[in-house]
């Protein structure tokens, strides 16, 4: 039978009604009759979900020829549908960033979206009594602390349901199957009396010495329970956690301390505590479940069983660089013309009568310029630090090319002071931490984690500490967003540090943000002999004096504090690593103070600004860059809820967060009102803790509100956007903001994202008053924001704002203005041409690719049969001797009736063109055939044609041109490759072969 666990509140919470859910289904499987339009249509008009170029997000469908790829609401990742006529032929589960097949399905079902009208009102909802039979079994699990049991009990007489109490646990599988069981009461109680022990204020070694003596306690008494003949199982999370449990069992044993045939059951899983199931009268066999909480003080947080989703990672940036989008309309930026706006493809006639696809570009005075499809790496998206837009580039000019020309200048500056710092600091003497496998603590530390590494977290902390084992000063910034773990990168460093001796520091811009991280060290080091302190203006003038000489002592292990740090009254006995949080937001005397704070030190910078992903892979080399990009396992997106104002409506939202114990952000953004709407609030939810912060208030006031609100002693802040930007609040998941259309989609974009940063479903209400007349871009933008909880195009532009100022902040405002002036991507693609040959890095990519001419390749297509050839009669007669000596002609190019939307292959051409390595290139190969069929002759050419060029770079050749089967290789410094006084020449006159034989040939150059 199917056995559900929950609380009375989960079973009586609102959930869609069953016949709503079953129209509200499309159930689809392999060999199933079903046209391709009919599914298509459904999803368009039925189910409301978004026709797109890519499907990425859930509620996202695509059409490709007999394809269909489509992101169901309620599934973990995208399926690829694949039709034979009116038959669906294969269902494939893909990977929506790769767009790669990942293993094929036998059925789906496709749930519906909700209606996307911001005005419509939720359908009336059932609960989840309505999905069970009548004769279904409850149980209560001590039904003394269910508030909701008379209720439930009520409900289940309704729907005859049977409740029950068992004399055995064994019973239970009987009596649920339909087998009679005497009904008994049993007592559940928790270890906490057994693991509570008094301890005192003890610090470091004694303190650990303390936390064993309970550990042994809880053992001994397992193994009196044991011996009882109770069952006793300890649940463990992890491998690690098994190894370290086995090992404590043996040493105890070992001294005596535990019977020789204790042996109990170790479980790997997740349990939240401890308990004993006993009867509370007669016979029967009782349960002891024990976990690491009571044996080790910690537990990891339980994390929901349900897969994550599969999303794509690219940040908001590469979005928009991304030709996948590309729009009529459209800034680009050609590499020897310079900016232009892209309109559209034409259709253009060449020689012998075939057709080229070009590229439309228009430039100044409104001159168009036409680019075939195979050259659109020539091509990258406008994307600038500045909102102005910039002036069109003149086909002709030379201004263009000193413009780029200065933006390579300052590329290959600012690529040497990055060089000559990192040179700098190599070779001053820094401290070298000690390796982990010397640092025991260490290991037992990282497993008390609470939570799973996310695989940018875990690396970020494998670099940091790799950076301080080295003998020269460490320098690493880590970027990501508030909530994805840069903090736990800081801790993990500063516990090293301590265990290897040394001091930390750690500068954070606010006194907020600065008691925001001295709680989060406190906690995570509490079973740990490290003195952590605080120092800030929430300190008095004695407690300022005792810290400051703890800390020239060297008592203090990590003091945490702002800018306080940087006074000259503070001395350090050991420092060792000093981590800074948000360093672009102290001010000019702050950062020289820093400076020579960091000089002999390992540095650990942090940024909770994105960075974009080109930036990051340009700076990699010249700048120690860890980017965490990837959210926690257990975050869910967030609801977005879009209303008029209703005050019934913010009631509910505030008791319903309340109810779970979590706090409220209500944005009401005008000062002279704020006061008023607090106390109507007071008025609607007198239960509810309310507190006000605005900018306008004193600075300390605010302090000791946001502190307040952090600490968890109010429930609801009205405030306005003057919510702090980096302060992470896991306990606040509602945000209700009022008058949302007056909001710009990016403050939108922050504003929500001040909620959700915890494994608990957030919600953001946006809230619309009757009377104001929206404007059609405020209702379009709010649809932005609530559809499928996923970021549609305006989103990106917001994030896109966000990413690049993070940029702008590690890049410089010198630099911000080159890349206004060529575009980002160009920009990042001269950096890491000038760090590369800075680096003295051997054939390395440069921005203009090795030019690729071959006589027998052509790649425009080939005229159709009985078409009429526009050239004379010599012309035709010369071509046709030529044709002799240069054999087989084939079309390279991509055809489209191979790939029929034209934005997917243009970004198809362009990364074929791009492609750095052969194996990038058949990456592309591989995944183009996976998601349009079996390559053409010509894509298959077009491919072979990119690898040669790959090839060509890596062995110093920047044309290679054939003419009548002679090879023609030029190197970087001019001359041709020779075969004594000759050129080399072809031996197949098979195209295919020509491909291969060219590309023998380079390797042996």
């Amino acid at each position: 039978p199917l056995i559900l666990a929950c609380t009375p509140a989960a079973l009586e919470q609102p959930v869609p009604a069953p016949s709503a859910l079953a129209r509200a289904e499309l159930t689809l499987s392999r060999g199933m009759k079903i046209s391709l339009r009919e599914v298509a249509e459904k999803l368009a008009c039925d189910f409301d979900y978004d026709n797109e170029a890519l499907c990425e997000a859930p509620g996202q469908f695509s059409v490709r020829g007999g394809l269909i790829d489509v992101y169901p609401l309620n599934a973990s990742a995208p399926v690829r549908i694949d039709f034979f006529g009116d038959e669906i032929e294969a269902l494939r589960e893909f990977d929506p960033e790769t767009q790669r097949s990942l293993r094929k399905l036998e059925k789906i079902v496709v749930a519906a979206g909700t209606a996307s009208d911001a005005s419509a009102e939720p359908p009336r909802a059932g609960a989840l009594f309505d999905y069970f039979p009548a004769g279904t079994a409850i149980v209560f699990a001590e039904p003394e602390t269910l508030d909701s049991c008379e209720s439930l009990l009520a409900r289940a007489a309704e729907k005859n349901w049977r409740v029950r109490g068992f004399s055995s646990l064994d019973e239970i599988p009987e009596a649920l199957r339909g087998g009679n069981a005497a009904e008994t009461a049993w007592r559940c109680e928790d270890l906490e009396e057994i693991t509570r022990g008094e301890i005192s204020s003890a610090v470091g070694a004694e303190r650990l010495a303390e936390a064993e003596e309970i550990r042994r306690r809880v053992l001994v008494r397992l193994d009196a329970w044991s011996r009882r003949g109770e069952r006793v199982v300890i649940v463990v999370e992890s491998e690690g956690g098994e190894e370290r449990l086995r090992e404590i069992l043996d040493e105890e044993k070992q001294a005596g301390t535990l019977g020789k045939a204790f042996s109990p059951e170790i479980l790997r899983g997740n349990v939240s505590a401890g308990f004993r199931v006993s009867p509370a009268a007669g016979a029967g066999r009782a349960l002891v479940v024990a976990t690491e909480r009571e044996l080790f003080g910690r537990s990891r947080r339980r994390i929901s069983r349900v897969r994550s989703r599969r999303l794509p990672h690219k940040s908001r940036v590469e979005q928009l660089l991304d030709f996948n989008e590309l729009a009529d309309g459209d800034l680009l930026v050609h590499l020897q013309h310079g900016v232009c706006i892209y309109r559209g493809i034409k259709l253009f006639d060449r020689a012998a009568g075939t057709k080229e696809e070009m590229l439309a570009l228009e430039f100044e005075n409104r001159v168009t310029l036409y680019v075939p499809l195979r050259e659109a790496h020539l091509l990258s998206r406008y994307v600038g630090l500045r909102k102005t837009l910039p002036k069109l580039g003149k086909v002709g000019g030379n201004s263009w090319e000193k413009t780029r020309r200065a933006a390579e200048k300052a590329t290959l500056d600012f690529a040497a002071e990055l060089l000559a710092l990192q040179a700098k600091r190599q070779t001053k003497p820094g401290f070298a931490a000690q390796p982990d496998e010397s640092l025991p603590w260490l290991r037992e530390f990282e497993r008390a984690f609470p939570f799973t590494e996310t695989p940018d977290q875990a690396k970020a902390i494998a670099e940091t500490k790799l950076d301080m084992e080295r003998a020269s000063p460490m320098d690493r910034l880590v970027c990501g967003d508030v909530g994805y773990g840069k903090t736990e990168v800081a801790i993990r460093a500063a516990f090293k540090a301590v265990l290897s001796g040394f001091q930390v520091a750690f500068l954070a811009p606010t006194t907020v943000l600065a008691q925001q991280h001295f709680n989060t060290f406190r906690d995570r080091f509490a079973q740990y002999p490290v003195a952590v302190e605080m120092l800030s203006r929430f300190r008095t003038v004695s407690q300022r004096t005792k810290i400051l000489a703890q800390l020239a002592s060297g008592e203090i292990d990590v003091v945490i504090g702002t800018h306080a740090l940087l006074s000259s009254a503070v001395k350090f006995k050991k420092l060792g690593l000093l981590v800074i949080d948000e360093e672009h937001r102290f001010g000019v005397k702050q950062k020289e103070k820093i400076k020579r704070l960091r000089e002999n030190v390992d540095v650990l910078a942090m940024s909770a600004t994105p960075i974009p992903r080109t930036l990051y892979l340009a700076l990699m080399g010249a700048r120690d860059l860890s980017v965490i990009e990837t959210a926690p396992r257990e975050r869910l997106p967030i609801r977005t809820v879009v209303r008029t104002y209703d005050p019934k409506l913010v009631k509910e939202a505030i008791l319903h967060e309340i109810s779970r114990g979590g706090q409220v952000f209500y944005l009401h953004n005008r000062v002279d009102t704020i006061y008023e709407v607090a106390a109507l609030l007071r008025r609607l939810v007198p239960e509810a803790r309310i507190a006000v912060g605005h900018g306008q208030m004193e600075e300390r006031e605010l302090e000791r509100v946001m502190t307040d609100f952090v600490a968890g002693t109010s429930d609801v802040l009205v405030c306005t956007t003057i919510i702090e930007t980096g302060l992470d609040i896991p306990n606040c998941n509602t945000i209700i903001i009022e008058a949302a259309d007056r909001f710009g989609l990016s403050q939108l974009y922050q504003l929500r994202g001040r909620v959700g940063r915890f494994n608990r479903q957030a919600y953001a209400y946006l809230l619309l008053h009757r009377h104001r007349a929206l404007l059609e871009t405020a209702k379009k933008r709010l649809s932005a924001l609530r559809q499928f909880n996923q970021l549609g195009a305006g989103f990106r532009i917001a994030m896109r704002d966000l990413e690049l100022r993070g940029a702008g902040n590690i890049l410089g405002t010198k630099q911000s203005g080159h890349i206004a002036g060529v575009g980002f991507e160009l920009y990042c693609r001269l950096l890491r041409q000038s760090i590369a040959v800075l680096k003295g890095e051997k054939n390395p990519a440069k921005i203009f690719r090795a030019e690729i001419r071959l006589d027998f390749v052509q790649f425009s297509r080939l005229p159709e049969s009985g078409a009429k050839d526009a050239r004379s009669e010599y012309r035709i007669l010369k071509d046709e001797e030529n044709a002799a000596a240069v054999g087989e002609i084939i079309v390279a190019t991509l055809p489209a009736e191979y790939i029929s939307d034209i934005r997917v292959r243009i970004d198809a051409f362009r990364r074929l063109a791009t492609a750095g390595t052969p194996d990038e290139v058949r990456a592309v190969a591989e995944s183009m055939e996976d998601r349009f069929g079996k390559l053409p002759p010509e894509a298959r050419a077009f491919c072979a044609v990119a690898e040669l060029r790959c090839v060509a770079e890596a062995h110093g050749i920047v044309e290679l041109e054939t003419e009548a089967g002679a090879i023609r290789a030029r190197r970087r410094n001019g001359d041709y490759v020779r075969v004594g006084a000759n050129f080399p020449r072809l031996s197949s006159l098979d195209p295919f072969r020509r491909l291969r034989e060219l590309r023998d040939f380079l390797l042996r150059q």
